[in-house]
């Protein structure tokens, strides 16, 4: 039987666990003209959510995930090559040639590919960003207003940090099209949507997005899962482990119908899934722990041990909300109503580090 479960790519079709409240919501906004900002961590469905909505609208899309961008002037060619993804290039000829600064297109024949670029000597950031934007305006007209949809947008900082700014000065001057700002970043995101002094200080709606309902997901997986006498516990113990975050419940999920159809194990299924997940990914984690200083893997550690490490005596409270707050930067840790980490399985694997090895008694063979 083929595995009903999938993590890892944005959830289509019948791998999509419904949300039909944050849907009907996000088509609100869209059937108006107003924006929209959703926050949510990593992996909670955001990217899914969205592309879902707009196709099930069927207008016309761009979309651009912000965190590959280096600097204002790849973010404008990348921003670019997404219209060209949405657009035929005979239509974008006329309306390019009235680019103050033209770009070069280079054609792969082998990938079907455009390279953009402007030449150096006569670009100005400002003003290949204000073509762009411009051209956006130009391809959305009543009938089919154009859809931008800006994922990772608390990186537009880290871009070059007068981008708010001049984004902000072109799209207050459109109508007749929808901005969605995705982000991960609660902190980030709230300083760009939320405190005064900021160019997008309440530039449209926000919302936020939350994980998927017990009792709706519980539904989704027990019907997912291969036919077994204890399907029932087997979801509730799925879900117990995952608390319902969207991205681990389906990984664990699928593993799980992994184990019962390929492995035959007929019992502590979830238990043989979450070792299989950890041998699996041994040696990313050691990686990825590497990465930590003292300060942080000492905050870590306690987080898998479910303490609270601002109510550790032996390190100054100052040290540890700074470590928390790269953690959580780093989207390692999330806050909702306490610290946590955000990968069951990361934490799965730290508590296991911890445990004192016992060697397993040797077997006698006669």
């Amino acid at each position: 039987m083929a595995n009903k479960f999938s993590y890892g790519t944005l959830a289509q079709g019948e791998f999509f666990t419904d949300r039909k409240e944050e849907l009907a919501q996000i088509k609100q906004y869209l059937d108006s003209e107003n924006h929209l900002t959703i926050i949510s961590p990593r992996r909670y469905g955001k990217s899914s959510l969205v592309r879902k909505c707009v196709e099930e609208i069927g207008r016309p899309y761009v979309w651009l995930d912000m965190q590959y961008s280096t600097s204002k002037a790849s973010f404008t060619t990348q921003l670019l090559k997404a219209v060209l993804a949405q657009y035929p290039m005979e239509r974008l000829k006329h309306e390019l040639r009235h680019f103050r600064i033209l770009p070069t297109a280079t054609y792969n024949a082998v990938t079907n590919d455009y390279q953009f670029g402007f030449q150096p000597s006569e670009a100005t950031d400002t003003t290949m960003l204000e073509d762009v934007l411009g051209l956006l305006q130009k391809l959305s007209t009543p009938k089919n207003k154009l859809i931008v949809v800006l994922d990772e947008f608390q990186e537009v900082r880290n871009i070059d940090k007068n981008l708010d700014k001049q984004l902000r000065s072109i799209m207050q001057m459109q109508s007749g099209l929808n901005y969605i700002f995705l982000g991960s970043q609660e902190g980030m995101m709230l300083e760009i949507f939320e405190r005064k002094k900021s160019p997008f200080y309440h530039f449209g709606g926000l919302m936020r997005l939350n994980k998927i309902p017990y009792d709706e997901f519980y539904q989704f997986v027990l019907e997912r899962l291969p036919a077994t006498p204890n399907k029932e516990e087997l979801t509730k113990d799925i879900l117990s482990f995952s608390s319902c975050h969207p991205y681990y419940t389906q990984q664990l999920a699928f593993e799980v119908s992994n184990q019962i159809e390929i492995n035959r194990i007929q019992e502590d299924v979830v238990g043989e899934a979450i070792q299989a997940t950890l041998r699996a990914h041994d040696l990313d984690y050691e990686r990825l722990w590497e990465t930590f200083n003292n300060t942080d893997k000492n905050t870590l550690l306690q987080l898998s041990r479910n303490e609270k490490p601002l109510t550790n005596r032996d390190v100054a409270t100052s040290t540890t909300f700074s470590s928390l707050k790269r953690l959580i930067k780093g989207g390692v840790v999330v806050r909702t109503e306490d610290y946590a980490l955000e990968d069951p399985f990361f934490r799965e694997w730290l508590k296991l580090k911890q445990t004192p090895f016992r060697r397993r008694p040797v077997l006698k063979i006669s």
